[in-house]
Protein backbone atom coordinates (compact mmCIF):
# COMPACT_ATOMS: atom_id res chain seq x y z
CA UNK A 1 0.00 0.00 0.00
CA UNK A 2 1.37 3.54 -0.90
CA UNK A 3 -0.10 6.58 0.28
CA UNK A 4 0.84 10.40 -1.31
CA UNK A 5 3.69 11.95 0.98
CA UNK A 6 4.07 15.38 2.33
CA UNK A 7 6.71 17.78 1.09
CA UNK A 8 9.38 17.81 3.42
CA UNK A 9 9.18 20.78 5.68
CA UNK A 10 12.55 22.93 5.55
CA UNK A 11 13.18 22.31 8.99
CA UNK A 12 12.58 18.50 8.44
CA UNK A 13 15.09 18.47 5.27
CA UNK A 14 17.81 20.36 7.69
CA UNK A 15 17.40 18.25 10.90
CA UNK A 16 18.31 15.83 8.26
CA UNK A 17 21.68 16.96 7.08
CA UNK A 18 22.43 17.82 10.46
CA UNK A 19 22.35 14.11 11.28
CA UNK A 20 23.76 13.36 8.39
CA UNK A 21 27.03 14.76 9.69
CA UNK A 22 27.06 12.10 12.40
CA UNK A 23 25.91 9.13 10.52
CA UNK A 24 29.30 6.79 11.33
CA UNK A 25 29.03 8.15 15.38
CA UNK A 26 27.01 4.92 16.19
CA UNK A 27 29.54 2.32 13.90
CA UNK A 28 29.26 -1.18 14.49
CA UNK A 29 30.26 -4.26 12.88
CA UNK A 30 26.69 -6.05 13.39
CA UNK A 31 25.53 -2.80 11.75
CA UNK A 32 27.86 -0.83 9.82
CA UNK A 33 26.06 2.41 9.34
CA UNK A 34 22.46 0.87 10.32
CA UNK A 35 22.15 2.84 13.00
CA UNK A 36 22.90 5.98 11.58
CA UNK A 37 20.63 5.43 8.84
CA UNK A 38 18.06 5.24 10.91
CA UNK A 39 18.67 8.21 13.07
CA UNK A 40 19.57 10.65 10.33
CA UNK A 41 15.41 9.79 8.52
CA UNK A 42 14.01 10.01 12.35
CA UNK A 43 12.71 13.62 11.91
CA UNK A 44 10.85 12.84 8.72
CA UNK A 45 9.51 9.60 10.11
CA UNK A 46 8.05 12.03 12.78
CA UNK A 47 5.08 12.79 9.85
CA UNK A 48 4.15 9.19 9.81
CA UNK A 49 0.75 8.35 11.08
CA UNK A 50 0.26 8.36 14.85
CA UNK A 51 3.18 11.08 14.72
CA UNK A 52 6.70 10.14 17.15
CA UNK A 53 6.19 7.09 19.25
CA UNK A 54 3.23 5.53 16.96
CA UNK A 55 3.01 2.36 15.76
CA UNK A 56 4.15 3.20 12.27
CA UNK A 57 6.81 4.94 13.33
CA UNK A 58 8.34 2.13 15.76
CA UNK A 59 8.06 -0.18 13.19
CA UNK A 60 9.43 2.09 10.54
CA UNK A 61 12.46 2.94 13.06
CA UNK A 62 13.49 -0.31 13.55
CA UNK A 63 13.53 -1.78 9.80
CA UNK A 64 15.71 1.03 9.48
CA UNK A 65 17.80 0.91 12.20
CA UNK A 66 18.86 -2.83 10.73
CA UNK A 67 22.36 -3.28 8.68
CA UNK A 68 23.20 -0.86 6.08
CA UNK A 69 26.70 -0.42 4.92
CA UNK A 70 27.12 2.31 2.53
CA UNK A 71 29.61 5.36 1.76
CA UNK A 72 28.74 7.61 4.28
CA UNK A 73 28.61 10.55 1.99
CA UNK A 74 26.15 8.55 -0.49
CA UNK A 75 24.30 7.05 2.00
CA UNK A 76 22.55 10.21 2.17
CA UNK A 77 20.55 9.11 -0.89
CA UNK A 78 19.52 6.31 0.61
CA UNK A 79 18.28 8.46 3.90
CA UNK A 80 16.40 10.26 1.21
CA UNK A 81 14.50 7.88 -0.38
CA UNK A 82 13.79 5.81 2.58
CA UNK A 83 12.75 8.37 4.32
CA UNK A 84 10.34 8.78 1.24
CA UNK A 85 9.20 5.37 1.04
CA UNK A 86 8.20 5.18 4.62
CA UNK A 87 6.02 8.36 4.54
CA UNK A 88 4.18 6.69 1.48
CA UNK A 89 3.95 3.48 3.31
CA UNK A 90 5.61 1.55 0.91
CA UNK A 91 5.41 -2.10 1.37
CA UNK A 92 8.25 -3.77 4.09
CA UNK A 93 9.54 -6.06 1.40
CA UNK A 94 10.02 -3.25 -0.87
CA UNK A 95 11.87 -1.29 1.44
CA UNK A 96 14.03 -4.50 2.29
CA UNK A 97 15.36 -5.26 -1.05
CA UNK A 98 16.18 -1.72 -1.61
CA UNK A 99 18.20 -1.54 1.23
CA UNK A 100 20.27 -4.59 0.21
CA UNK A 101 20.54 -3.66 -3.69
CA UNK A 102 21.98 -0.14 -2.75
CA UNK A 103 24.70 -0.75 -0.44
CA UNK A 104 27.11 -1.97 -3.35
CA UNK A 105 26.40 1.12 -5.96
CA UNK A 106 26.68 3.85 -3.41
CA UNK A 107 29.50 2.35 -1.27
CA UNK A 108 31.61 2.10 -5.09
CA UNK A 109 29.96 5.47 -6.49
CA UNK A 110 31.65 7.21 -3.33
CA UNK A 111 34.79 5.54 -2.64
CA UNK A 112 36.13 6.66 -6.12
CA UNK A 113 34.85 9.43 -6.26
CA UNK A 114 35.66 10.84 -2.92
CA UNK A 115 38.37 8.54 -1.14
CA UNK A 116 40.06 8.04 -4.47
CA UNK A 117 39.48 11.57 -5.94
CA UNK A 118 38.10 14.49 -4.40
CA UNK A 119 40.36 13.79 -0.86
CA UNK A 120 43.74 12.92 -2.38
CA UNK A 121 43.00 16.17 -4.60
CA UNK A 122 42.43 18.73 -1.63
CA UNK A 123 45.16 17.13 -0.25
CA UNK A 124 47.48 17.71 -3.02
CA UNK A 125 45.97 21.51 -2.93
CA UNK A 126 47.01 22.16 -0.03
CA UNK A 127 50.23 21.07 -0.13
CA UNK A 128 50.55 22.76 -3.15
CA UNK A 129 50.04 26.02 -0.91
CA UNK A 130 52.71 25.21 1.22
CA UNK A 131 55.21 24.62 -1.56
CA UNK A 132 54.66 28.01 -2.79
CA UNK A 133 55.02 29.58 0.70
CA UNK A 134 51.83 29.44 2.50
CA UNK A 135 51.25 29.34 6.07
CA UNK A 136 50.62 26.57 7.96
CA UNK A 137 47.24 28.31 9.20
CA UNK A 138 46.49 29.26 5.51
CA UNK A 139 47.49 25.65 4.19
CA UNK A 140 45.32 23.86 6.97
CA UNK A 141 42.70 26.16 5.70
CA UNK A 142 42.49 25.65 2.43
CA UNK A 143 42.33 21.95 3.01
CA UNK A 144 39.05 22.12 5.19
CA UNK A 145 37.54 24.95 3.40
CA UNK A 146 37.49 22.52 0.27
CA UNK A 147 37.45 19.22 1.25
CA UNK A 148 33.98 20.45 3.12
CA UNK A 149 32.20 22.37 0.81
CA UNK A 150 32.69 19.26 -1.47
CA UNK A 151 31.36 16.75 0.78
CA UNK A 152 28.64 19.09 1.80
CA UNK A 153 27.47 19.67 -1.37
CA UNK A 154 27.33 16.36 -2.56
CA UNK A 155 25.30 15.64 0.69
CA UNK A 156 22.75 17.93 0.17
CA UNK A 157 22.56 16.63 -3.25
CA UNK A 158 22.16 13.24 -2.55
CA UNK A 159 19.20 13.75 0.39
CA UNK A 160 17.51 15.39 -2.53
CA UNK A 161 17.67 13.38 -5.15
CA UNK A 162 16.75 10.04 -2.76
CA UNK A 163 13.73 11.81 -1.82
CA UNK A 164 12.85 13.33 -5.10
CA UNK A 165 13.04 9.60 -6.79
CA UNK A 166 12.38 7.52 -3.91
CA UNK A 167 13.45 3.49 -4.52
CA UNK A 168 13.76 4.63 -7.84
CA UNK A 169 16.49 7.01 -7.49
CA UNK A 170 19.57 4.10 -8.64
CA UNK A 171 19.49 6.03 -12.52
CA UNK A 172 20.41 9.75 -10.51
CA UNK A 173 24.03 7.23 -10.03
CA UNK A 174 24.54 6.97 -13.80
CA UNK A 175 25.10 10.94 -13.98
CA UNK A 176 28.33 12.05 -15.85
CA UNK A 177 29.60 13.25 -12.69
CA UNK A 178 30.13 9.76 -11.11
CA UNK A 179 30.95 8.18 -14.16
CA UNK A 180 33.59 10.36 -15.29
CA UNK A 181 34.40 12.20 -12.53
CA UNK A 182 36.59 10.29 -10.43
CA UNK A 183 39.02 10.07 -13.78
CA UNK A 184 38.88 14.06 -14.06
CA UNK A 185 39.81 14.48 -10.33
CA UNK A 186 42.89 11.69 -10.94
CA UNK A 187 44.17 13.04 -13.61
CA UNK A 188 43.71 16.94 -11.28
CA UNK A 189 45.39 15.04 -9.08
CA UNK A 190 48.21 13.95 -10.98
CA UNK A 191 48.99 17.67 -12.21
CA UNK A 192 48.82 18.78 -8.97
CA UNK A 193 51.20 16.67 -7.51
CA UNK A 194 53.56 16.75 -9.99
CA UNK A 195 53.56 20.74 -9.31
CA UNK A 196 53.17 20.27 -5.46
CA UNK A 197 55.74 17.99 -4.40
CA UNK A 198 58.73 19.17 -6.11
CA UNK A 199 57.95 22.75 -4.36
CA UNK A 200 57.88 21.03 -1.41
CA UNK A 201 61.02 18.93 -1.47
CA UNK A 202 63.18 21.74 -3.47
CA UNK A 203 61.74 24.31 -1.06
CA UNK A 204 62.66 22.25 2.58
CA UNK A 205 65.98 21.84 0.96
CA UNK A 206 66.66 25.32 0.54
CA UNK A 207 66.79 25.76 -3.39
CA UNK A 208 66.58 29.54 -4.57
CA UNK A 209 63.39 30.49 -6.15
CA UNK A 210 64.65 29.62 -9.86
CA UNK A 211 65.24 26.44 -9.39
CA UNK A 212 61.96 25.52 -7.07
CA UNK A 213 60.18 26.83 -10.34
CA UNK A 214 61.67 24.97 -12.39
CA UNK A 215 61.60 22.31 -10.96
CA UNK A 216 57.74 22.11 -10.10
CA UNK A 217 57.27 23.09 -14.08
CA UNK A 218 58.95 19.96 -14.77
CA UNK A 219 57.46 18.11 -12.35
CA UNK A 220 53.65 19.25 -13.52
CA UNK A 221 54.90 18.50 -16.90
CA UNK A 222 55.38 14.97 -16.34
CA UNK A 223 52.28 14.67 -15.01
CA UNK A 224 50.59 15.93 -17.77
CA UNK A 225 52.72 14.00 -20.33
CA UNK A 226 52.04 10.78 -18.47
CA UNK A 227 48.43 10.35 -17.92
CA UNK A 228 48.17 11.86 -21.38
CA UNK A 229 50.28 8.55 -22.62
CA UNK A 230 47.09 6.65 -21.45
CA UNK A 231 49.45 3.81 -19.51
CA UNK A 232 51.35 3.11 -22.28
CA UNK A 233 54.61 4.42 -20.00
CA UNK A 234 55.58 3.02 -17.37
CA UNK A 235 54.84 5.27 -14.57
CA UNK A 236 58.50 4.13 -12.92
CA UNK A 237 60.42 4.78 -15.98
CA UNK A 238 58.60 8.18 -16.41
CA UNK A 239 59.65 9.03 -12.54
CA UNK A 240 63.13 8.17 -13.02
CA UNK A 241 63.28 10.32 -15.92
CA UNK A 242 61.53 13.47 -14.59
CA UNK A 243 63.52 13.11 -11.75
CA UNK A 244 66.86 13.25 -13.41
CA UNK A 245 65.59 16.04 -15.57
CA UNK A 246 64.40 18.39 -12.15
CA UNK A 247 67.65 17.58 -10.80
CA UNK A 248 69.50 18.82 -13.76
CA UNK A 249 67.66 21.70 -14.19
CA UNK A 250 67.67 22.75 -10.63
CA UNK A 251 71.53 22.80 -10.46
CA UNK A 252 71.93 24.62 -13.99
CA UNK A 253 69.26 27.74 -12.91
Amino acid sequence: MTASVPPLPLRTRLLILARLLTLQGSYNYETMVGNGIAFAMEPALRLLPGGRGGDAYRAAMARESRYFNAHPYMAAMAVGALARAELALEDPGRIERFRTAACGPLGGVGDRLVWAGWLPLCSLLALLCFGLGASPGAVVATFLLLYNAGHVALRVWALDAGWRSGLACGPALGRPVFRNGPAILARAGAVVGGAAIPLVVAGASGARLPGVVVIGAVGAAGAVALAASGGRVPGWRAALLFLLLAAVAALVV
